[in-house]
């Protein structure tokens, strides 16, 4: 997914290059925000959706972690690595047929998910929109809803081919139930090995704390993902960058 990586490394220039005004507040009110792309998504609903679309949004700070809890590191994918909120518990996501990594952080009422899958591949040329209906209705059956009765808020598909690779983006922000959810896919379809590489994330919560998920659990887990300069990174938090530190992912050697 290197295109989508680097459509997420200029929105973090972006996003650095903002305004810094009322830094004491990165919560500014979104209540009048509107989406570039999805006219039925407004507030933090729309703010989210243009974030998860790679497009600019007008944060001012970095969203961070505001209740530490512990760090997460997947045993086969050290790369996945951040640090939770209190109150949640991080489940790993290992297997080998299809070859997939990834990780479920999941409140612990079990009301929130946030899913993310860096890589799952499958031979042949996957369609977008099935993995979007798989991931969907993954998130309902994680709330228990097996109603028809749901409305989609925004929806969106666009491709593009570059180097003989096909690469397509798929994401859908829905309300069911007393839920909001936002789930998106990419794929990478490589025709001459005829094989799709995958990536997914999901973020649900109950719609009365969806904006309050989005800035304290979402956006805070989503950007320790981005790219960090090695300069100040900690991944195993014991104090001492990686690029000084013996075992980046061990906090007991430095």
């Amino acid at each position: 997914m290197k295109q989508f990586k680097l459509y997420l490394i200029a929105l973090l220039l972006v996003v650095l290059s903002c305004s810094k005004d009322d830094e004491n507040n990165p919560q500014n009110d979104f209540s009048n925000f509107t989406s570039q792309i999805c006219e039925n998504a407004v507030g933090v609903d729309a703010l989210y959706w243009d974030y998860s679309n790679a497009l600019p949004v007008p944060l001012t700070q970095i969203p961070t972690i505001q209740n530490p809890g512990e760090f997460f590191i997947h045993s086969a994918y050290p790369q996945l690595g951040f640090t939770l909120p209190q109150g949640y518990t991080a489940f790993e996501i290992s297997q080998n047929n299809p070859p997939a990594v990834g990780v479920d952080v999941i409140r612990n009422d079990n009301n929130v998910i946030w899913r993310y899958v860096p890589l799952v591949s499958f031979q042949g040329n996957v369609g977008i929109n099935d993995v979007v209906a798989s991931q969907v209705n993954s998130m309902f059956n994680f709330h228990n809803f097996n109603s028809s009765n749901f409305n989609v808020i925004c929806s969106e598909t666009k491709t593009s081919n570059s180097g003989g690779l096909q690469f397509t983006f798929g994401a859908r922000l829905i309300e069911f139930g007393n839920f909001t959810g936002l789930v998106w896919v990419n794929t990478l379809y490589v025709p001459s090995v005829d094989s799709t590489s995958i990536s997914v994330s999901i973020s649900s919560a109950p719609t009365a704390e969806f904006d309050n998920e989005v800035f304290n659990t979402f956006l805070p887990i989503s950007f320790q993902l981005l790219v960090i300069d090695d300069e100040v990174r900690d991944t195993d938090l014991d104090g001492v960058p990686d690029n000084q530190d013996a075992d980046p992912f061990d906090p007991n050697v430095q």
